[in-house]
């Protein structure tokens, strides 16, 4: 599940980035930037606590 949340998370970020920098209001390029920033860092954490295969097949 939390592969998952990974890929919809930085889906997320690239998706608010290409909308984002396409529209033309004020301050858009920081809020942007820092959302996807925000979601890469969930992704990340999701990222972490994902298992290794390898020690999966072991036992």
């Amino acid at each position: 599940m939390k592969r998952y949340f990974t890929v919809f998370f930085i889906g997320l970020s690239a998706i608010i980035l290409v909308v984002g920098l396409r529209t033309n209001f004020q301050w858009n390029g920081i809020v942007s930037w820092g959302l996807s920033f925000i979601f890469l860092l969930f992704a990340a954490y999701f990222t972490k606590y994902i298992p290794n295969e390898k020690e999966r097949n072991k036992h």
